[in-house]
């Protein structure tokens, strides 16, 4: 069997992946619960969900721009 070698990118989205997995979790848990401040938990878990893949989107879109402009500087060398 052939194994490969995880880029930065697929664990970066395993560990999205996971983070969204556990977000789910908690959000169920707080809309069955009622305690106070849990509909701050909620909206929180909420914008998490939205906005964690958005952040990860970002890190990998600059981890390639800044991977190019190393590859740039070490050619002119």
């Amino acid at each position: 069997m052939d194994k490969k070698k995880k880029t930065p990118k697929q664990i970066a989205a395993l560990v999205c992946v996971g983070l969204l997995v556990l977000l789910y979790v908690v959000t169920l848990v707080v809309a069955c619960l009622n305690f106070p401040g849990a509909d701050r938990l909620f909206q929180a878990c909420l914008v998490a969900t939205v906005g964690l893949p958005i952040l990860l989107w970002i890190y990998m879109w600059l981890y390639g721009k800044m991977k190019d402009r190393f590859k740039e500087q070490e050619s002119e060398e």
